[in-house]
């Protein structure tokens, strides 16, 4: 196995080969919390707006840190590590006997985990697929990595590695032994995902929609589309280049035009290159399909919750076609149920069943939640039941995004909870759209959701639990998942 050496992080920090001896000091993790340091790490110290990694660089080097990128020396490690300057190229040793621990100094601690990132990358060759979008990015790159996993040794973001730190991260973890590479690729503003393509350096490109997430740091749709299609600007020409577009999402299909990579577009449309039709949602049982691509027309079942997931296997068979894998393996891939990352069924209290969508939330994606809750018909007399939490981020389409959540909750459930300030607007529209102001119940807390449920579910209850990262709703699940009546 190939491993990162301090040699390695010296000459792609300062630019230059490295003294020979460095190149027997391993690594064996990059990590950016000290509390993840073990014998043989290398420290990330980045500041932050709540704390500063700077801080624990004593505690990083304590526990056995054999270097660390650092953009100044706290007068606690003095004397406690050699230090290299990055720009004059200075070596200052601690000890003639020992080259670790190391200190790099940079005047910019992210911008050298990036350049290190980078310089690894370009030890390698495997094909690497970026993707991006609004919703279902990472559920996405899962189904694309258990369908590449069919054939090739794949490397893939981990969880929601997907910004400027975990994309750099993830790509350190790199070996000769992975020929495919998976990235996430998120953003905050304009220019990140530029940033990460520069890193990561993507063969295939994957956009999934676009839809109102981060609007409130965006400002508005267009610069949501300008973006996203920042990763089909970066890929290479064709025939090495290819667009995975959504031609069912205007604002991507139009992505057409930005790319010098060759275009395949999948969809719900006769007509594209990787379409889907007779769709049927199974409920618990997943959802069944067609797909159909060139002459070729296959019944497919797969273990996926919701109508909206047969773009998410459409995205990872398309993946699949241009990586040159044949159907019986993209089957195996899509139909692995580990792909299915963020949304879990699980047995509630009193004989309710719980879905436990709490990752996040947008109007899209909460909606997609609705549709397949009304695809689920409860048994007996139980009953249609969601707990919708405030969608973040949402900037000048906050209002408008919960209010169409509203109306759509009107028609799919019998009692509706909506939990904090900006979900209120869910409730008050679900009312005003025609449910029962009895069955709706508007509190602004966890522990407030948590006590109503308590009193509210039966045997036969199905909960959609949905909202936004920062309002921590699996909390509920937490509450509701205990044994006995509570």
């Amino acid at each position: 196995m190939t491993r990162l050496t301090l040699a390695d992080v010296w000459s792609a920090l300062c630019g230059q080969s490295a003294p020979i001896e460095m190149a027997s000091v391993a690594i064996s993790s990059v990590v950016i919390d000290s509390r993840l340091v073990q014998a043989g790490s290398l420290f990330i110290a980045l500041p932050g707006e709540h704390t500063d990694g700077h801080n624990y660089l004593l505690d990083a080097l304590e526990a056995g840190a054999v270097g660390a990128i650092v953009e100044r020396v706290p007068e606690a490690v003095i004397g406690r590590a050699g230090v290299v300057d990055t720009t004059t190229v200075e070596w200052r040793r601690h000890s003639n006997e020992q080259i670790a621990p190391l200190l790099f100094l940079v005047q910019n601690s992210l911008d050298g985990l990036h350049r290190l990132a980078a310089a690894w990358r370009s030890r390698f060759t495997p094909r690497v697929v970026g993707v991006t979008g609004s919703v279902g990015k990472t559920s996405t790159k899962e189904m694309i990595a258990a369908v590449l996993r069919q054939r090739y040794n794949v490397l893939k973001s981990a969880g929601n590695y997907n910004n400027e730190i975990g994309l750099p991260l993830t790509l350190l973890e790199l070996g000769p032994e992975h020929e495919r590479v998976v990235l996430e690729m998120g953003m905050y503003a304009l220019g990140e995902i530029a940033q990460l393509c520069a890193i990561g350096r993507p063969h295939v490109g994957v956009v999934t929609n676009i839809g109102p997430s981060h609007l409130e740091r965006l400002g508005s749709i267009e610069h949501i589309v300008q973006a996203k299609a920042e990763l089909v600007r970066a890929l290479p020409a064709a025939p090495e280049g290819v667009a995975v577009l959504n031609h069912d999402d205007e604002r991507v299909r139009d992505m057409a035009s930005q790319t010098q990579a060759s275009v395949f577009f999948y969809g719900l449309t006769p007509g594209c290159d990787l379409w889907a039709d007779e769709i049927e949602s199974l409920g618990l049982q997943g959802v069944r399909f067609r797909f159909h691509h060139a002459d070729e027309t296959l019944h497919v079942k797969v273990p996926l919750l919701g109508r909206h997931s047969v773009h998410t296997a459409l995205r990872a068979a398309a993946v699949g076609l241009i990586e040159g894998l044949g159907w019986d393996e993209i089957i195996a891939g899509i139909q692995d149920v580990s792909g299915q990352l963020r949304l879990v069924v699980v047995p509630g209290i009193r004989g309710a069943t719980l879905i436990d969508d709490t990752y996040n939330a947008s109007p899209a994606s909460t909606i997609a939640a609705l549709n397949l809750l009304a695809d689920l018909t409860p048994e007996g007399k139980g009953r249609r039941v969601a707990v919708l939490g405030d969608m973040l981020e949402l900037g000048s389409y906050e209002r408008e995004g919960h209010v169409i959540v509203g109306r759509r909750a009107a028609d799919v459930v019998q009692k509706l909870i909506t939990v904090g300030p900006r979900a209120q607007i869910i409730g008050q529209e679900a009312i005003a759209s025609g449910l029962d102001a009895a069955d709706v119940m508007i509190v602004m807390s966890n522990e407030e959701a948590s006590e109503v449920l308590r009193g509210l579910l039966q045997s036969g209850d199905i909960v959609l639990v949905k909202g936004s990262r920062a309002q921590q709703m699996e909390q509920i699940i937490d509450v509701l998942c205990q044994r006995g009546d509570g």
